[in-house]
């Protein structure tokens, strides 16, 4: 079976025999031609998976080979492979998008490299990262058996998204197997939860209920966890805001509903450039449902405190008004609490039109 179909386009392809037998070795086929004419010719009547392009040719330079090419095969990947080393030709051949650019003198391992990259990098890929996560498995499962606190289980599930995106980018079958992983982590963090929940939102309060008692599957300990108590929706602007306001930043807080780590992970390489990124992870108030937890968030308050302290600004489960109405008050609420005077402004979003507005 052949590993793919090349057009080698070379003056003098002649001198590239030992290069062209060992390609075939490797399983491809080679089309050679000498110049830009025929390898227009040839690009015309097959496709080919790659093709290896000298720049400095008589006739149709190696550039403007490269556009006609590019005209009839956009697809396929082009291999600048050239005895230039001028860096306008680079950048031009650069800004033309080809694949790779190679200086000759190039010895075959340097071709077999760039080809594994652009014709076989899906399949080389897909094969490493199943057999990185077989072999980190194990480890996974005894780390998930494991876990005691809440930053054990944060390394649990970065380990998981990580290897979720990973196969899912790598077309791999592999995805049950991981599914499998995630619901057993996800049961054993929900144990954990019931074990320690109360005492992180109510340390002094030793009266347990009796839903998390059945939940935690055990007799619950009368102790305070207070200082293992991780950061919960509640901490946000104490911990993480108002630290940076006294540093003199200017803080821009931007909150989105149901925000996964995965898909946090893929924002984060568009905006990576851009930035300097440090990630952190956060528990949640229960209920998660964004009534409460949001709320939570912009008051620093659980749910209760906001309808005791500030009736006016909360809304209960049964009536029909909008659940998150009062978000901006709340969070005036809490600068107030803490004797702050930051001035902030507040804008909701709530599709893409009203980000386009926003925008403007």
């Amino acid at each position: 079976m052949s590993n793919g179909l090349l057009l080698w386009v070379d003056d003098e392809i002649e001198l590239l025999k030992a290069h062209i037998i060992f390609l075939e070795k490797k399983g491809y086929e080679v089309v050679t031609v000498s110049n830009g004419t025929d390898a227009i010719d040839q690009c015309q009547t097959q496709t080919f998976d790659l093709v290896l392009l000298d720049e400095q040719m008589p006739g149709l330079s190696g550039l403007e080979t490269l556009q006609r090419i590019k005209e009839i095969q956009p697809a396929t990947p082009i291999v600048m492979v050239t005895k230039s080393e001028e860096e306008d030709i680079m950048n031009q051949a650069i800004g033309a998008k080809i694949a790779d650019y190679l200086i000759k003198p190039v010895n075959p391992n340097q071709i077999l490299l760039t080809l594994k990259k652009n014709i076989h990098q899906k399949e080389i890929v897909t094969e490493v990262t199943q057999s990185g996560y077989q072999q980190n498995y194990q480890q996974i499962a005894m780390q998930i058996a494991d876990c005691r606190t809440f930053n054990d289980w944060k390394d649990v599930y970065r380990k998981l998204v990580h290897w979720e995106l990973e196969l899912s980018s790598a077309d791999s079958n592999m995805t049950e197997m991981l599914k499998m992983q995630k619901e057993e982590a996800n049961n054993g963090f929900a144990k954990y939860i019931a074990k320690n929940y109360l005492d992180w939102v109510a340390p002094q309060d030793n009266k347990i209920s009796n839903s998390f008692s059945k939940l935690a599957g055990q007799k619950k300990q009368q102790t305070n966890n207070n200082d293992n108590r991780p950061l919960l929706s509640t901490d946000i602007f104490k911990s993480k805001v108002f630290p940076l306001i006294d540093k003199g930043e200017k803080v821009f807080l931007i909150v989105i509903d149901n925000f996964r780590l995965d898909q946090w992970r893929i924002l984060s390489k568009e905006i990576g450039d851009m930035f300097d990124i440090e990630e952190d992870l956060y528990v949640s108030i229960l209920p998660t449902a964004t009534q409460y937890a949001r709320n939570a968030i912009f008051s620093g308050l659980m749910p209760k405190q906001i309808a005791t302290m500030f009736p006016e600004l909360w809304v209960d489960e049964d009536e029909e008004e909008g659940k998150n109405l009062n978000e901006e008050p709340l969070i005036q609420t809490q600068i107030d609490r803490y004797r702050r005077h930051d001035k902030f402004s507040y804008h909701k979003i709530n599709n893409s039109t009203g980000a386009d507005k926003f925008m403007q």
